[in-house]
């Protein structure tokens, strides 16, 4: 088959609000559990270790330590299964996969938050009046 076929196919199963989420992030993902003729609600949290594949088999793996012991479990972006993904804070990485983290424990698995700098950045249109305010304040 062509790969313009499969696209198009694929395309009907591909969510529209599909998660912007990166490696390094801490997320919680949403997962629906079928118990029986019952569905809920489980929530999975940890921090997203890996992403790969493309279209409708992408797949990105969370990584969380319950009860001291390191828990994985990998997602389908686009699977039913997966009702929402919250993304609690952003972490700074400079690895596409975070397989390092499987041999940390205790503070040194943290990672650096991504937004960190963010509050003392200028911008370049505010720069000129907190000069001008600056220098009339002296005077």
């Amino acid at each position: 088959m062509s790969d313009a076929l499969l696209a198009t196919v694929e395309k009907a199963h591909l969510k529209a609000d599909a998660p912007e989420i990166n490696v390094g992030d801490t997320v919680d993902v949403h997962v629906r559990i079928v118990e029986g003729a019952k569905e809920r609600i489980q929530v999975f949290n940890g921090v997203v270790i890996k992403r790969q594949g493309k279209g409708a088999s992408e797949t990105f793996t969370v990584r969380r330590i319950v009860a001291n012991e390191g828990v994985e479990r990998t997602f389908l972006i686009h699977s039913p299964r997966v009702a929402k993904v919250d993304i609690k804070r952003g972490g700074h990485v400079r690895r596409a996969k975070l397989y390092y983290l499987r041999d940390r424990v205790g503070k040194s698995r943290r990672l650096r938050d991504r937004r960190r700098g963010l509050a003392v950045a200028v911008t370049p249109e505010a720069a000129p009046e907190a000069v001008a305010t600056e220098t009339a304040a002296s005077e």
